[in-house]
């Protein structure tokens, strides 16, 4: 919706002439006193121009017995980690209530580079809500893994004054940071002034203060009450996630407070349609934390006020004259079910979304990697004494567990008795063909292997498994679809869900997309997985930032030293 002219919004205010629209009969929430107050709402284009008062409208739409709050504000997410494309985003996360989405395409960027971000930025003109672009801080996210593409300094300055861009995305490389790496200083320091993201766990006392020092003013990666107060009394705003393998609500419930609200915001970071259909979005964040005794003034602050304020967003947020037009009009603030959904001034509805224009999907045919045989599975070496990653269900952080296994025949073979199963990373870029083995516990495997090109952040083929043939024929199929999940077993595929835009998201529907997830987990948990988000949990295994052990495809990473385990 274009702005009204100026003339007209004062007149349309002043109640001189009909409102473009009025919404009649609803109760505003009103983020400022915490009062519920019956009210038309007047709209001007894509600006609210009156409330606490009556108008009339060019048309008008009856919201007797429901309660209007601004639209929710998504501080942190990667579109890609929905599995579908932007436009597919938007229509199945905006008609419950998300009306601004601040994402960081680093995952199609670590595929494909600056072409990547050009693609979501391009989408993002197109789209009901509000798409706005962090830039890809950590292309890749460290020297530890191979990606598709690198991106310096030079390469994001040239994006940072498009109208879509806040500024530059979460800076996963914190040891980096800290040891003053030159390619991060530069990063840094040419988007001084501007926001910069944080992504710094576990991250505390001294160092933490370096870190902000350097002018990184948000972070969603806080796992702990006590991780969370720190960062909010060292000036940090921070987010609180709750993705599909990243959960941390609960944790930092308490913090949700009146007090602490204005330093607070909300994000999903990692949400696949299969959760969103289930559960929900922000809205499901919204409804939990209520549910857990958090004061609703507080949540709906979180969702709105205090993150349009967090990243100076100063038109949003509230439902006030001179603000954008992105409300939710929900059933109550406990339930937080959105019936209908006004994202600058247009309602989001199946005409609203199929006036959009489309963008070209970019990086097709992505999965440059070589055949893959059974015997590339192997693992060598003489010590018995083995590092383990260990799974947390419901965390990106692992465990760094060491456990004996002895060469049979000089390879280290999985111990289904101890839930001890191959792990491999294999480079999918073109760029060497690596390809690395180690060991993961937490995943209940019983045979069979499951294989994803969706991995963090690099995106290279993650597969772990039972049976060394079984994982070469899950490797080897993911090539064919152009990326995406598989699950195999007795050399057979049993489910798959191709990802041929950059083998990280679907061409299909968000619907389709979620009966496919469904299917494939219903096949992994036929291998015996037990954890609920089997494959964004492998995902998360090959990222080398967060605490404690995962792995690449240059190897085992211990993160704690930073290094390539020998």
């Amino acid at each position: 919706m274009p702005k009204a002219p100026l003339a007209d919004r004062i007149d349309q205010g002043r109640g001189l002439v009909p409102a473009d629209l009025v919404l009649k009969g609803g109760r505003v929430f009103d983020l400022v006193t915490g009062e519920l107050v019956e009210t038309d709402v007047a709209i001007c284009g894509d600006t609210i121009v009156g409330v606490f008062g009556s108008y009339r409208g060019q048309r008008e739409i009856d919201v007797s017995g429901k309660v209007l709050v601004p639209g929710f504000i998504d501080t942190h997410l990667h579109v890609e980690s929905s599995l579908v494309t932007p436009h597919e985003f938007d229509r199945c996360v905006t008609p419950r209530g998300v009306t601004t989405a601040i994402c960081d395409p680093h995952e199609i960027a670590n595929v494909c580079g600056v072409t990547g971000i050009r693609f979501f930025l391009d989408s993002a003109a197109q789209l009901v809500l509000d798409l706005r672009v962090q830039l890809s801080s950590c292309v890749p996210s460290t020297h530890m893994e191979t990606a598709g593409a690198r991106l310096v300094a030079a390469d994001l300055v040239p994006f940072m004054d498009h109208p879509k861009v806040i500024g530059l995305a979460e800076f996963m490389n914190y040891p980096g940071v800290l040891m003053k790496d030159p390619e991060c200083l530069d990063k840094l320091a040419a988007f001084q002034g501007r926001h910069i993201d944080g992504h710094a766990p576990l991250l505390r006392g001294n160092d933490l203060n370096g870190y902000i020092s350097a002018g990184i003013r948000t972070e969603h990666e806080a796992t702990s009450h006590d991780e969370g107060l720190e960062k909010l009394r060292k000036g940090m705003r921070v987010l609180i996630r709750e993705g599909s393998v990243s959960k941390d609500l609960h944790a930092l419930a308490g913090l949700l407070t009146e007090r602490f609200s204005p330093y607070l915001c909300l994000c999903t970071d990692d949400r696949n349609p299969l959760d969103i259909a289930e559960h929900g979005h922000l809205d499901y964040m919204i409804r939990t934390a209520i549910a857990l005794g958090a004061p609703p003034l507080a949540v709906y602050r979180a969702a709105s006020l205090s993150a349009a304020e967090a990243f100076g967003l100063k038109d949003r947020g509230l439902i006030a004259p001179g603000k954008r037009a992105d409300i939710a009009v929900i059933d109550s603030l406990e339930g937080c079910h959105a019936s209908l959904v006004l994202a600058g001034g247009v309602v989001a509805d199946a005409a609203a979304f199929a006036a959009r224009g489309m963008t070209q999907p970019v990086a097709r045919q992505s999965v440059k990697a070589p055949p893959i045989r059974a015997k590339d599975f192997r693992t060598g070496g003489n010590r018995v004494e083995t590092p383990v990653i260990g799974i947390l269900p419901g965390k990106i952080i692992t465990e760094h567990l060491s456990f004996d296994i002895a060469p049979q025949d000089g390879d280290k073979r999985p111990d289904l008795a101890r839930d001890l199963v191959k792990i491999a990373v294999i480079e999918r870029h073109g760029v060497n063909g690596n390809r690395a083995t180690g060991f993961v516990t937490g995943f209940g495997l019983r045979k069979g292997a499951i294989g994803s090109t969706v991995c963090h952040d690099h995106h290279n083929i993650a597969v772990v498994g039972a049976d060394y043939g079984d994982m070469a024929l899950a490797a080897n199929r993911l090539g064919e679809i152009e990326g995406g999940f598989v699950v195999v077993e007795g050399g057979r595929v049993l489910a798959e869900l191709p990802l041929p835009v950059a083998g990280l998201m679907s061409l299909g529907t968000f619907e389709e997309v979620r009966e496919g997830l469904v299917a494939l987990r219903a096949a992994a948990r036929s291998l015996g997985v037990t954890l609920e988000e089997p494959f964004l949990q492998l995902a998360f295994l090959a990222l080398p930032v967060i605490p404690h052990l995962k792995i690449t495809d240059l190897g085992m990473v211990d993160v704690d030293r930073f290094e390539v385990i020998p």
